[in-house]
């Protein structure tokens, strides 16, 4: 397994359309930077928000997840409430090669912060969207930028296709278009 250069992305995501929209460099003037990097890509965060709230009293349960816990919020900015959390999706749009396996990890800017962005890997051959989880891990509000980067996907390939993958076993997730809630 080998992680994969910049241009193995630029070449997968221009002619698979592996990610959608696209940025062929490093974004940075007055953003938090995105697109390409040396071994990675840097996504952004759309500007859709759902953020928990103990407003219901609702329990946060995986298995019977209950929409009272959240407020939908969609703006350029999210202001996430002290050591609280909120959940977002991608930009962009991911199509993962059947040799592919992803790891996301957030952005400095952000972690210095107290920001951490945790997303769980692209398993290989799973499409959609990609809903983050952000966290405030601080006593202060916090802010969340819009369209700008937020995490770092860094692309193993592996020296052979894996046996079964996330389409194979269709997976739960796949081709997720929006904020996607936890399900059993």
């Amino acid at each position: 397994m080998s992680i994969k250069s910049d241009k193995w992305i630029s070449k997968m995501a221009r002619e698979h359309g592996m990610i959608e929209p696209f940025e062929d460099r490093q974004v940075r003037e007055g953003a938090i930077s995105y697109g390409v990097s040396s071994y990675g890509y840097d996504i952004r965060i759309a500007d859709e928000f759902m953020i928990f709230t103990n407003v219901n009293s609702t329990i946060v349960d995986p298995k019977n997840f209950d929409e009272r816990s959240l407020v939908h919020v969609k703006d350029d900015t999210c202001i996430i409430p002290p050591n609280s959390f909120a959940l977002a999706k991608t930009v962009e749009y991911f199509r993962i090669p059947r040799s592919v396996l992803t790891v996301c990890v957030g952005k400095s800017t952000y972690a210095r912060c107290g920001i951490i962005v945790n997303v769980t890997p692209f398993e290989p051959e799973w499409e959609g969207f990609v809903t983050l989880e952000v966290s405030n891990t601080t006593p202060l509000p916090a802010k969340i930028y819009a369209n700008e980067g937020i995490a770092q996907v860094l692309f193993f390939e592996s020296d052979e296709e894996c046996e079964t993958s996330y389409a194979d076993k269709k997976g739960k997730y796949q081709k997720q278009k929006g904020l996607t809630l936890a399900k059993l």
